[in-house]
């Protein structure tokens, strides 16, 4: 197959407000143009809408009948991200003729990983054959729940992106990625056939909602409080404990899986010095779990920009740290670029999960392809 043009968007489970769009030239095995990128803020309303929406999704947690919410906020959503891809098109000069397909994330809104006996529920909200109606194009989505109903963990699915990035620098096993969204999670490549994939533990998540309950905003800007505070390490000690952390993988978190009450009772500098420490730790203990322990972790995502966390990360996961943009990658467009990316490879029938990176039972196609 030759090289199409896709648009891969993603929303973020910190509902920061923001549709990351990304535009690529890939055959879904290789990238050959990195094409424009942008941020395309949503509404307040529909911010507000996706809040309410994800606390609505923990308390129905996999019943049987979906809230009334799901609907509208998977309504809204689709048009307001159709409306974000046609106008990006038309910045670009181009004409949706000129996209080959776009891959749909959708809204995370719950997951569960699967335990001994019992597979897992994943549910990200999209509806693509919308989409793909408004924008006259074919669409990919819902990439993740044929992972899970086979038995795999449904996350992460970077990897396989991740793998094309490394191979483009003739990485090999000893640089590994790191993504910091929400949760964060890890890539390794050993340079030849194999891939490991796993979320190592939480990332902006806990110290938004931190920040976030004590009135000071949505997020420690800058890193400010945390860089500021002092780390409890007797308690962080203690968080350290928790079994996911020695888990084998492959494995995988929700957005809530740790929360903000880590750091409950402490200071707003001391809290945030807590959960960034528990974060930049708790990707040590992942990389200690890898065949062969990286020397260097490309980071990128959100969290590369908060400089307590690039601080804390060297000497508390033991690693050397470089943010993407070091390799020339776009550290903020890369989570988008995969799902354009992933999208190709839905149009092609090429797998998109495998039993290092998700467990499941062997390669896997998945996603959902509409128009």
């Amino acid at each position: 197959m030759q090289p199409i043009w896709a648009i891969g968007l993603m929303t973020g489970t910190v509902l920061d407000g923001n549709i990351d769009i990304a535009l690529l030239r890939t055959d879904g095995e290789t990238i050959s143009e990195f094409g424009a990128y942008t941020l395309a803020p949503y509404g307040q309303d529909l911010r507000a809408l996706l809040v309410e929406t994800l606390d609505t999704a923990r308390k129905w947690n996999f019943a049987e009948q979906d809230p009334a919410i799901f609907a509208k906020a998977e309504k809204a959503l689709t048009e307001a991200q159709s409306n974000a891809v046609r106008d990006f098109v038309a910045a670009q000069g181009l004409s949706m003729a000129d996209i080959g397909i776009v891959g749909f994330h959708g809204q995370s809104v719950l997951h569960r990983a699967p335990q001994l006996g019992r597979i897992g529920a994943t549910r990200q909200l999209g509806n693509g054959a919308l989409m793909a109606e408004m924008l006259g194009t074919k669409v990919a989505y819902d990439f993740r729940s044929a992972d899970v109903a086979a038995g795999g963990q449904g996350a992460p699915l970077s990897a396989i992106y991740h793998a094309a990035l490394l191979r483009g620098l003739k990485a090999n096993g000893d640089t590994a990625v790191l993504n910091l969204g929400g949760v964060a999670n890890i890539t390794w490549w050993d340079g030849d056939d194999l891939v490991i994939a796993f979320d190592t533990g939480p990332a902006n998540a806990p110290i938004n909602d931190f920040v976030g309950a004590l009135g000071l905003g949505d997020m420690d800007r800058d890193g400010k409080l945390a860089l500021a505070g002092t780390v409890d390490e007797a308690r962080l000690a203690g968080l350290l404990e928790h079994p996911y952390l020695r888990a084998a993988y492959p494995k995988s978190l929700d957005r809530f899986d740790f929360t903000a009450d880590m750091a409950k009772g402490e200071t707003a500098e001391n809290g945030a010095a807590l959960l960034t420490a528990f974060t930049t730790s708790a990707v040590g203990k992942g990389l200690d779990l890898l065949p062969r322990r990286p020397r260097r972790i490309i980071v990128c995502g959100g969290g590369r920009r908060n400089p307590a966390i690039m601080a804390m990360l060297p000497a508390r996961a033991g690693v050397e740290v470089i943010p993407a943009e070091t390799v020339g990658w776009r550290g903020d467009a890369i989570e988008a670029e995969c799902f354009a990316f992933l999208a190709v490879r839905v149009l092609r029938g090429l797998p998109i999960s495998f039993p290092t990176t998700t467990g499941a039972p062997a390669p896997m196609t998945g996603g959902r392809l509409a128009g």
